[in-house]
């Protein structure tokens, strides 16, 4: 497998940075990922993906969303709009490339951005999410709760949702894009067959957004909830059965 860095230009004129792997022999083949809230192109899920997907003869390229890993701006002014349109250049991008077979993964936040881009698009092969987010106004509401939310509009920052003690700059601006980006209805215009992949036991992402997901969708399609999961799929079978699970279903639509 060949790897490359790269970086392309979104269409608000930020850098962004991306690794491209493309196995020997080259191929037509690849699949576009989309890395989580607080993560990155070199993602647990994006690399185990990428190494699966050369087995089976098929490219990735993985991007960093901007303000996040090596791409371009302050991540506080992120807004998911603006993931969105970097997700619609990547995608662009590897079929300027040559590419004739794409399909599409998101991760949680990821999740949120390949859905409402495969609704804009008609050249996807499949669409895979792991645990999306598809109402993430919903989500922020529920994990931070009226006070926090107070908090947010009046100091343009959030706790860490992932852990840590100090606070994060993100702009209010980003919760009210969301109100504004909710995914139910633009998924009945996907015409990508869709995989949804989700753990029974998701702490962060309601399992109704999942089920809620399927229901709108007017494709080919399949929800997979893994009994005992949690969001980060922590254990070791769980994290396997989930890639494996993505994996099958963008090799089988992409072949």
């Amino acid at each position: 497998m060949t790897e490359q860095t790269l970086s392309f230009i979104d269409p608000q004129g930020h850098r962004v940075a991306s690794v491209l792997a493309i196995p020997d022999g080259g191929t037509k083949r690849i699949a576009v990922l989309c890395h989580g809230f607080f993560s990155g192109k070199h993602s647990t899920t994006n690399k185990t993906l990428t190494r699966l997907l050369e087995a089976q003869g098929i490219a990735t390229l993985a991007f960093d969303f901007f303000g996040q890993g090596e791409s371009e701006g302050p991540f506080e002014v992120l807004t998911t709009t603006q993931a969105i349109s970097q997700a619609m250049a990547a995608l662009d991008l590897v079929r300027k490339k040559g590419f004739t077979r794409i399909g599409l993964m998101g991760s949680s936040f990821g999740g949120l951005v390949a859905t409402l881009a495969a609704a804009q698009r008609n050249d996807l092969a499949c669409l895979a999410l792991k645990c999306p987010v598809v109402d993430f106004a919903e989500e922020l509401r529920l994990t931070l709760g009226d006070h926090e939310l107070t908090q947010w509009k009046a100091t343009d920052t959030i706790p860490n949702i992932m852990g840590g003690t100090e606070r994060i700059r993100l702009r209010y601006s980003f919760y009210d894009d969301c109100l504004r980006q909710i995914a139910y209805g633009p998924a009945q215009s996907i015409t990508a067959p869709t995989l949804i992949v989700q753990g029974d036991q998701d702490e962060c992402v309601p399992l109704h957004q999942s089920r809620q997901l399927y229901d709108a969708l007017r494709v080919t399609k399949r929800l997979e909830l893994l009994p005992g999961a949690d969001h980060q799929f922590t254990k070791t079978e769980d994290f396997r059965r989930m890639t494996t699970f993505l994996a099958d279903w963008l090799s089988s639509h992409l072949t």
